[in-house]
């Protein structure tokens, strides 16, 4: 069993999120949608969305507000095993 001295994050706190995936006109709206589901509180004016330097992919960066290890974990696995993601950081 974890304790609070077992991470080094404080809850609540903004939490940065990176999240890259294929170039797709639905990808920004389809992880706002994940983030949402974990975070209710999310807003759009907190991502920021980078396209490659090709365009094949695009970089978000979500901030949540992170309220316990458990949210951040079942978020990191949601958007992980999304189909239209590649890699979360």
């Amino acid at each position: 069993m974890r304790t609070p001295a077992d991470t080094l994050i404080e809850y609540p706190s903004d939490f940065p999120i990176k999240v890259m995936g294929a170039a797709h006109e639905d990808f920004a709206a389809t992880i706002v949608d994940v983030v949402l589901e974990h975070d209710p509180t999310f807003h759009i004016g907190r991502m920021e969305i980078r396209p490659s330097s090709k365009g094949n992919y695009t970089g978000l960066t979500v901030i949540v507000t992170a309220i316990s290890r458990e949210q951040l974990d079942n978020l990191y696995k949601a958007l992980s095993s999304h189909p239209m993601v590649k890699m979360v950081i």
